[in-house]
C-alpha cells in the first residue's frame, strides 16, 4: 500500500465516489474520516445513509472510482497529495463489518466495500 495515501487518510477531508461506467454517472460525497480500509489494506468500508445512486449500478457494473487528498500531506509537486482509487463496489447489509461500522456510525442502513484494484498518485 502506498505510504502517502494512508498518510492522506489520516486528515478530513472529503472523498468523491464515482460510478463511471454508469450513464450518467453517480456521484456522492463522504468524509475520509468515516473510511475504514481493512487490516490487509485491500479493502475499504465506508458508511452508506444514502448512496442509493450507487448502490442501483452496482449490479451492471461493479467498478468505482473514488478520489482522495489532503493539502497537509506533500505531493508530487509540493504541499497537497491527491490519489484515484479504483475498485470493484458491493454493499453489506449485516455480519461483522456491517455491525462494527453501526456501532460507530448508527445512521448507516448498508455499509459500501471497496476491494482495491488500484491506488494512483494524481498529485
Amino acid at each position: 500500500m502506498d505510504q502517502t495515501f494512508l498518510q492522506v487518510l489520516e486528515h478530513e477531508g472529503p472523498v468523491t465516489i464515482i460510478a463511471p461506467y454508469a450513464s450518467p454517472a453517480p456521484v456522492v460525497n463522504t468524509w475520509m474520516s468515516y473510511v475504514k480500509l481493512n487490516s490487509e489494506q485491500t479493502e475499504l468500508y465506508l458508511p452508506a445513509a444514502g448512496m442509493r445512486s450507487i448502490e442501483h449500478v452496482l449490479p451492471d457494473d461493479d467498478r468505482l472510482l473514488l478520489t482522495f487528498g489532503s493539502k497537509a500531506v506533500m505531493g508530487t509537486e509540493g504541499p497537497g497529495a491527491g490519489f484515484h482509487v479504483s475498485g470493484k463496489g458491493y454493499f453489506i447489509a449485516d455480519g461483522p463489518i456491517y455491525e462494527e461500522m453501526k456501532e460507530q456510525f448508527p445512521w448507516l442502513r448498508k455499509v459500501l466495500a471497496v476491494k482495491i484494484t488500484a491506488v494512483t498518485q494524481k498529485i
